[in-house]
């Protein structure tokens, strides 16, 4: 056995964790915020379930969903207004 065969999968396992230690931070937002728009999204198909019966709806479009999963409630109640003022 060489020396050769022993550096490149010592190597390769050195640059893999190099990437995922470069890379953790972005995937964590970008999960953080796909979590983050289904909880809009399941909030948004709450208030028009509820809703519906008091004449208050939203669309169920990615946008709206992003907006409340950043925001919150406060994002529901922005885009209600919005819709109503717009």
């Amino acid at each position: 056995m060489d020396i050769s065969s022993l550096l490149l999968p010592v190597l390769g396992i050195l640059l893999l964790l190099a990437v995922l230690k470069i890379f953790s931070a972005p995937l964590r937002w970008a999960v953080k915020l796909l979590l983050h728009a289904l909880v809009g999204f399941a909030a948004l198909f709450l208030l028009n379930f509820f809703g519906a019966s008091l004449g208050i709806s939203l669309e169920l479009t990615w946008f709206n969903a992003i907006v409340t999963g950043v925001l919150g409630v406060p994002g529901v109640l922005l885009l209600l207004i919005f819709q109503y003022l717009i």
